[in-house]
């Protein structure tokens, strides 16, 4: 497994639980990446984005709240992660909630933070209005220097915030500076890699997806635990795998909608929802022993999860976790095939791995398989194929006569990628039956290689655009 990169600066934002944290970070990056809640406690991992604030460009690492715990505590491996980010960082921005004024809390991880011996600046968030002047005369007594007021939620004290952020972070070059042209890099220099491939992986809370992530890593990246609902955002992390960059996603388990009551879990599934939509592969993270105690093949939720990827156009695998831990494994995956094919039949032959994250078995085949969907999910077929395939298809099955009348394609091109899509032409398009139309889209996938992966083919009326005009 091949390990990410380090940015160039980054600025890792700390502090007890709800002094605003994730809506400072949500700020820089400028877009609402980290959960936002009254609750304390939201952010349990660290989240990464790529922040900009005038001229600055870096990399901001949102951090959970430090509190003090029992050493198997999530919060004690809460606190672990926050000061694996502290370690990673040039700069630390320790903030403090100017309306509740300095607590003892503050003071003990002020202390804390400095035997780091990294740069800090002190924030004194929520300072809108006159609530917060108080706690603001307080942070003196950090003996941190003069803190930089600032309101989060309301952009206020942004600028104060960039003059003091200019002695550590240097300024990003002016837009198309770096660039030359045709695409080339500058000086001589290889070109920059390609884009990432997104990869999701999502599944039931407890199935071993933060594992996963850890284990793919090589480091403790996520907290991990028996605990179920440990992950609630979405983390994103730029990773390589052979050479390929990848941005891999953990997500925050997705249970029955009807099971699901508190609103900070509601967010979670969401940002969870979000994750997929904006992914390339999903992983869909399934409990060997979950499988093996419902002794039916998969669960109706991880079907809904599986038909949801379908349904958003996504590449999917299936990994079934913990697969150490199966007594039958022969009949498990036999039940797990037939659960697919009973109920995913939209998309044949989606892939199937058994896995231990925790044994770190079976990754490298798992992995193999994501590119693997990946480049058929980028496929493109040449015209000219699509319509030989498409000649021989209607003469083996010719369309069926409506109201004496034989339904006549004239041509088929693929419109996309990203899920492959393709466009039928042919008269009488809208009485064209489901069935043929089945029939047209398992030929695609079995002639060009589109197995596993969401396949799309869209019916349209009149003559053949490429035709010459008469």
């Amino acid at each position: 497994m091949s390990a990410r990169a380090e940015p160039e600066f980054t600025v890792a934002i700390v502090g007890r639980p709800n002094v605003g944290k994730s809506t400072l970070f949500n700020r820089l990056v400028g877009r609402r990446m980290a959960l936002v809640h009254d609750t304390a406690g939201t952010t349990r991992d660290r989240k990464e984005g790529r922040a900009r604030l005038f001229d600055l460009a870096f990399r901001v690492i949102d951090t959970a709240g430090l509190e003090e715990a029992a050493p198997k505590a999530i919060e004690t491996r809460m606190v672990s992660q926050t000061l694996k980010a502290v370690g990673d960082a040039g700069l630390i921005l320790f903030m403090i909630d100017a309306r509740a004024g300095l607590t003892p809390l503050d003071r003990h991880f002020a202390d804390r933070l400095r035997k780091f011996g990294k740069p800090l600046l002190l924030i004194a968030n929520k300072c809108e209005g006159r609530a917060g002047s108080g706690g603001i005369a307080e942070a003196f007594a950090l003996g941190m220097g003069e803190p930089i007021a600032l309101s989060a939620e309301h952009g206020e004290g942004l600028s104060d915030l960039y003059h003091a952020l200019t002695a550590f972070v240097p300024a990003a070059p002016a837009q198309g500076e770096s660039a030359a042209p045709d695409g080339e890099a500058p000086d001589g220099e290889p070109p920059p890699p390609a884009r990432p491939l997104t990869l999701a992986i999502v599944g039931q809370p407890n199935a071993g997806k933060s594992t996963l992530m850890n284990r793919l890593l090589g480091e403790e990246r996520v907290i991990v635990g028996p605990e179920p609902g440990l992950t609630r955002d979405s983390i994103a992390i730029d990773w390589q795998w052979k050479g390929r960059p990848i941005k891999l996603v953990d997500t925050a388990g997705l249970r029955r909608r009807a099971k699901v009551s508190d609103s900070l879990e509601k967010l979670s599934a969401i940002d969870a929802m979000r994750a997929i939509q904006f992914a390339d592969i999903v992983v869909l993270l399934i409990d060997a022993v979950t499988v093996q105690d419902f002794g039916h093949g998969l669960e109706k939720q991880d079907l809904q999860i599986a038909a949801h990827v379908e349904a958003e156009g996504r590449g999917l695998v299936i990994a079934v976790n913990k697969w150490d831990l199966v007594e039958d494994p022969s009949k498990q995956r036999r039940l797990v095939r037939e659960s697919l094919e009973r109920s995913l039949a939209q998309i044949q032959d989606v892939p199937l791995v058994t896995m231990s994250a925790l044994e770190g078995t079976n990754l490298d085949r798992l992995m193999q398989e994501v590119l693997a969907v990946d480049e058929k999910w980028n496929k493109r077929v040449a015209t000219a194929r699509l319509n030989r395939w498409l000649e021989g298809a209607l003469e083996a099955n010719p369309p069926p006569m409506v109201k004496g009348r034989r339904i006549k394609i004239r041509y088929m091109t693929q419109a996309r990628t990203r899920p492959p899509t393709f466009a039928l032409f042919a008269s009488q398009a809208e009485r064209l039956p489901d069935t043929y139309v089945r029939y047209l889209t398992n030929g695609l996938r079995k002639a060009f290689g589109f197995s596993g992966v969401p396949l799309r083919l869209h019916v349209r009326g009149g003559e053949n655009p490429f035709d010459a005009k008469k």
